[in-house]
């Protein structure tokens, strides 16, 4: 008996009224926002606007203090073998002599996320023929065939995150979970690698959350945005919550966004914004509280 067609299918994001406090401080509250599977999703704010710690709370690594959470529809944790995880950007020191196909190999049998993981394919020959095969399908996946062979701390750094990206799928995963990628590189390797991963995701159907301080190089592929500020939390389409009237609310005080001629957005005034922004956190007054939904 086949499966009705209109069977449901859980989403791979549910927050619902969350709130996250770490020792007496609240970071955020009362976030909810759902994310579809095979959706590419930005997650913008300022640093210290618990951009991190929301990622750390899809792995189980932080608790709600209140509301409910669910990550392709199981209990946070229950599913961390579905989801492919990228850290903030690491440093690879130029005496780095791991090559790029051994950073990719760690997302098979190293330590992703800092615990150490079974061996996917185990020891057999043909397991281990398999993995190799696997390694070298994100590799190509990811186009950096001609320099995975490489010791990491000689290559660019855009080469080290296409690598960086390609462990993060080596396991088949059904959510990709990135914190930065596009950190300390240059616009025009940033264009490149956001494209890189839209491309790769829609072609295997997964979801994306992605970290990011400026949505520019995002916006010819993201599906919605989510951006924290003063420990709220406004979600939608980029051309309804990156406006002057949202993030002026958001914030507590007047932020004007402007569209350059070459289609850029440009966010004047203080604090952070989610384009040319220079890293500064502010806080909203309580009552300045928009709660959205990203549907």
């Amino acid at each position: 008996m086949t499966a009705p067609s209109d069977a449901y299918v859980p989403r791979a994001i549910e927050l619902e009224r969350a709130s996250v406090r770490i020792g007496r401080n609240e970071i955020w509250s009362d976030v909810s926002m759902s994310m579809g599977r095979g959706e590419f999703v930005a997650l913008l704010g300022g640093n210290g606007s618990g951009k991190s710690t929301l990622l750390k709370v899809l792995l189980g690594a932080i608790p709600l203090a209140s509301g409910s959470v669910s990550v392709l529809g199981r209990a946070v944790g229950a599913g961390n073998g579905a989801i492919g995880y990228l850290p903030q950007r690491r440093s690879f020191d130029e005496g780095t002599r791991l090559r790029g196909s051994d950073i990719v190999r760690l997302g098979l049998d190293g330590d992703r996320w800092g615990l150490p993981l079974p061996l996917a394919f185990g020891r057999s020959a043909a397991r281990q023929r398999a993995a190799r095969e696997r390694i070298a399908e994100v590799i190509e996946m990811v186009s950096a065939g001609a320099y995975a062979g490489r010791p990491i701390g000689e290559l660019s750094g855009g080469e080290q995150q296409r690598l960086l990206i390609a462990q993060a799928l080596v396991r088949k995963p059904e959510l990709l979970l990135l914190d930065e990628p596009l950190d300390s590189l240059d616009l025009p390797t940033q264009a490149s690698v956001a494209a890189l991963v839209h491309e790769v995701c829609r072609e295997a159907g997964v979801g994306v959350l992605i970290v990011a301080h400026d949505v520019n190089p995002l916006l010819p592929y993201v599906d919605r945005v989510v951006y924290l500020a003063g420990g709220r939390a406004v979600a939608g389409p980029v051309e309804q919550v990156i406006t002057s009237e949202t993030l002026t609310a958001l914030h507590g005080l007047t932020v004007e966004v402007l569209r350059a001629s070459d289609g850029r957005l440009v966010v004047v005034g203080q604090p952070d914004a989610p384009a040319h922004h220079h890293d500064r956190h502010a806080h909203a007054p309580a009552h300045d509280h928009i709660h959205a939904h990203a549907t």
